[in-house]
């Protein structure tokens, strides 16, 4: 069975990533998993820098998770703290040392590549986060996304606010990722119908 062009440029896209990824993590002594552990810290807010949401957001098990991150603060790249309110729970941030590794890693240098290419980067990112949003679904996959683009957001000049957990953010949160992140409902038209995706 043939793939659509489409797909096929999904498949391609998918080989070129994990083929970037093995090239970055070896660079440092690293495996792929590692890296995408630091990608994905350096992206999480405060209620997704914890263990089990690294495991749930790379579909993979707490036990690798917890030997990963064990090799990780091992070579100095992560840092854990406690939380003040949860006893314990323990959160994860990257060191000094686990910014450089990140630094000119794939993501950057494909930004610059999409920047520079003069693409429409905001009609291309929500044609994906349909796409992305659909194979979630399918999979039964928890969603993931960035808090300013949640329903449970509530921002208002100067101030933003959890709705789900009532908790104020600081700025800089509200463009991080977050496990409890949850599709907003579709904007309405002047017809009271669901505008479609792209238009709202």
């Amino acid at each position: 069975m043939s793939m659509t062009p489409t797909v096929f440029v999904f498949e391609r896209l998918a080989a070129l990533i994990q083929q970037l990824v093995r090239e970055d993590a070896a660079r440092h002594g690293l495996l792929p998993v590692h890296l995408q552990v630091l990608g994905y810290l350096a992206q999480a807010n405060r209620y997704s820098d914890i263990p089990i949401a690294v495991a749930s957001y790379l579909g993979i098990t707490r036990g690798t998770v917890s030997q990963t991150l064990a090799v990780l603060e091992r070579k100095g790249l992560i840092s854990r703290s406690g939380d003040d309110r949860h006893g314990r729970r323990v959160h994860l941030s990257l060191t000094a040392a686990g910014e450089s590794v990140l630094a000119g890693s794939w993501p950057q240098r494909l930004d610059e590549l999409l920047v520079a290419g003069g693409a429409d980067l905001e009609g291309l990112a929500t044609q994906l986060r349909t796409v992305l949003g659909s194979l979630q679904r399918l999979n039964d996959r928890q969603a993931f996304g960035q808090c300013r683009e949640c329903a449970h957001f509530l921002g208002e000049p100067g101030s933003h606010l959890c709705g789900l957990t009532g908790e104020a953010l600081a700025v800089e949160q509200t463009i991080r990722i977050c496990r409890e992140w949850s599709a907003p409902a579709p904007a309405m038209t002047d017809e009271g119908l669901s505008a479609p995706p792209g238009e709202q």
